[in-house]
């Protein structure tokens, strides 16, 4: 009889075990990060964020120095002036001709009735009109070379223009803006620092709006869906944990051998699929934190 009690409290024991793994899946809570590098290469003049700040969309955090692009920049605005003034004005050099033109008409029209009349000879009548097609031939002569050099000048401005807009972009992305709104998680170089193109500078992540990355078996698969609401379960230690609602909103599309750091509801499960379920953050959880899933 006494044997018998011992057995049935064993079991009883058991039972109890089994009914306190009340969840379908574990995982780490993890962030979409976002790694900010240089983009220009010069001196940190200023880069003010420390770890763990709240930083915004669009808000400057850093600047790298830009004395040598603003030098350019001068030179560039200076050459395009210089460029402009040199554009030769068609209208104006070509009225003395445009003059001397008409003039020549009037004489060729003076000689014609003349000849009409006897009182001048066809030599004369000839001269007057070669005259003419000389002075009409140097009209279009001097605009074709005005115009050439009018397009000449007009596509070293566009060069100079292009080379403008280049240093004012280069001045832009000297400065350091934060790409999204979110928490600085690391921070890699300290204002005096020299940066350059592709330099990690720091990184961040939207802390608000995180994730579980949890594993389920393939025998779990026909009881999950995208879209799915679940109950996350949050480990603090010991007996401190809460519960969150979240969302199922990826399925890995092929299984993977399970990863060490996590445990799966069934034991004997090699090959799992990954699941990410939204979460909405309180404050409390932190990435890389433990976490239970319950369907």
């Amino acid at each position: 009889m006494k044997t018998t009690a011992i057995t049935l409290i064993a079991v009883l024991a058991l039972v109890s075990c089994s009914n306190n793994e009340d969840y379908d899946a574990t995982g780490i809570f993890e962030a979409n990060t976002v790694t900010v590098s240089a983009e220009t290469s010069g001196k940190l003049l200023e880069f003010s964020i420390d770890e763990g700040d709240s930083i915004a969309t669009g808000q400057e955090v850093g600047l790298i120095d830009t004395t040598l692009l603003s030098l350019q920049q001068k030179q560039i605005k200076s050459q395009m002036a210089s460029t402009e003034k040199s554009s030769p004005n068609i209208a104006a050099q070509a009225a003395a001709l445009r003059s001397q033109i008409a003039h020549q008409e009037e004489e060729c029209e003076r000689v014609s009735r003349l000849l009409a009349d006897g009182a001048a000879t066809k030599k004369q009548h000839d001269d007057a009109n070669a005259r003419l097609r000389t002075l009409r031939g140097e009209l279009q002569g001097l605009l074709s070379s005005l115009d050439n050099s009018r397009s000449s000048i007009t596509e070293s401005a566009s060069a100079l223009q292009y080379q403008r807009e280049q240093v004012e972009e280069q001045i832009r992305k000297s400065r350091i803006i934060a790409p999204i709104t979110g928490t600085v998680l690391q921070k890699y170089a300290e204002q005096g620092e020299y940066a350059s193109p592709g330099r990690p500078l720091f990184r961040m992540a939207n802390l608000n709006d995180i994730y579980l990355r949890s594993y389920f078996t393939a025998s779990q698969l026909a009881h999950i869906k995208i879209g799915q609401k679940v109950t996350v379960i949050a480990d603090f230690g010991g007996d401190e944990q809460y519960e969150y609602p979240g969302t199922i909103t990826w399925i890995a599309q092929e299984s993977e051998f399970t990863p060490k750091s996590i445990q799966t509801k069934d034991s004997r499960a090699n090959l799992v699929y990954a699941v990410k379920i939204a979460v909405k953050n309180d404050g409390r959880l932190k990435l890389g934190q433990y976490g239970e899933v319950r369907l």
